[in-house]
């Protein structure tokens, strides 16, 4: 019994933990020779928190350098700031979003998971195609590094190799996409001394089809600037000085400090998706996370819900891979489980683009979306309600009991 996976991300490397403790013989493939990348989606949601903990991993998982993001306030006008989001009104412990550099989640969980005889990591090394027999994927080709080629053969291949799936391509699945007129740009600006003992904040900021969201980090200010799709070339083409411009109209707040911005390499292009398959398996191969569905980046889920895409195979995977080879029935289940909270939180998706984003970049808005924020304002429910499914998610997942240990 033995499973390789492709893909170091937080899916991959969830999923390659709990077979190894299930005593399934587990291989994860990253391409890269560490995880020290950019803005590659840092919100930990309280369904993985939690997940920490029924692992015996919370203590340590707290002691990570993390802040705790605060909800979603809008300015408007006539009434004041009004709150669009209360994940601090969710039952305590699990009543917050942490924000962690996705580097410091991905070493902690390789370090936890090398503790486990059955798991193997072999950075450097990228999946490049499928080995199949009779019919049936058995395994995967790589390359690493250095040019060397080579062959892994496995009882189950798992495609967590993130929306640009090498494998789903070998696989001849195709995605169905759903329009997103926008992209984002990420870049950080530095967070002064007299700024550290304000609450962590969610702050938006509107203009003229544009807008950006500013998160409070620990020593910075992360940013995304909202912009419509393909115009990347443009914004290049205009300059610093004339995007530093830009983020001074936006959020004046910034101003005293948008010149640390040295240049255009500093702004990290996120080309937003949202695809799904229709099917996420094929006999030998099952396929996860942004491989089986593309989120956008609205409300932040993208990360959680390929975790718990994990945590769900794991469970029904782990005793058909302790008999053999999972049937492709035993590779259905998994889907049969988690499609619908993708349905569900895609289409949350899709309204919060409506709500929030596609009026202003279209200009039929230029400031916050103030009926959502009426009904927010007189109807608590609505932004608890909002806050539990961004925050917890339609079928959140627990951990198996082969998966728990104590807390260390």
């Amino acid at each position: 019994m033995s499973v390789v996976i492709s893909g170091g991300g937080p899916a991959g490397m969830v999923l390659g933990l709990m077979l190894a403790r299930a005593g399934v013989e587990v291989t994860v493939l990253e391409k890269h020779a560490d995880f020290l990348r950019d803005f590659r989606g840092d919100t930990v949601h309280a369904s993985t928190v939690r997940l920490m903990d029924e692992l015996g991993l919370g203590r340590k998982f707290a002691a990570l350098p993390q802040s705790r993001l605060g909800n979603l306030v809008v300015p408007v006008p006539g009434v004041g700031d009004v709150a669009l989001s209360a994940f601090d009104r969710l039952p305590a412990p699990y009543n917050y979003i942490a924000m962690m550099p996705q580097w410091d989640l991905l070493n902690f969980l390789v370090e936890e998971a090398k503790r486990e005889p059955a798991f193997t990591v072999r950075m450097n090394t990228e999946a490049t195609g499928l080995l199949r027999e009779h019919g049936r994927v058995v395994g995967v080709r790589y390359r690493t590094r250095d040019g060397e080629e080579g062959e892994l053969r496995a009882d189950l291949t798992v495609a967590a190799d993130g929306r640009h799936s090498t494998l789903r391509r070998e696989a001849g699945l195709v995605p169905e996409e759903y329009p997103v007129p926008f992209d984002v740009w990420w870049f950080r600006l530095p967070r002064h001394a007299h700024e550290q003992a304000a609450p962590p904040s969610l702050t938006p900021g509107f203009g003229e089809r544009e807008l950006a969201l500013s998160f409070t980090r620990d020593d910075y200010f992360q940013i995304a600037y909202f912009k419509s799709k393909g115009f990347d070339p443009e914004l290049r083409a205009e300059g610093i000085d004339r995007f530093r411009a830009r983020i001074a109209r936006l959020m004046p707040q910034f101003a005293d400090r948008v010149d640390q911005l040295a240049g255009m390499d500093e702004l990290h292009l996120l080309d937003v998706k949202l695809n799904r398959l229709d099917r996420w398996y094929v006999d030998g191969l099952l396929l996860i996370g942004d491989a089986a569905h593309a989120m956008s980046p609205a409300g932040g889920v993208g990360i959680n819900l390929a975790i718990q895409d994990a945590v769900a195979a794991a469970a029904l995977l782990a005793e058909p891979l302790r008999r053999g080879r999972p049937t492709v029935a035993a590779l259905a289940r998994v889907q049969q489980r988690r499609w619908w909270p993708t349905v569900v939180m895609q289409r949350l998706q899709r309204v919060l683009h409506g709500i929030m984003f596609v009026p202003v970049l279209t200009g039929r808005r230029s400031g916050p979306p103030t009926a959502f924020a009426a009904v927010a304002r007189r109807v608590p429910a609505v932004r608890i309600g909002l806050s539990r499914l961004l925050a917890i998610g339609p079928r959140p997942e627990h951990a198996p009991a082969f998966a728990r240990r104590p807390s260390a």
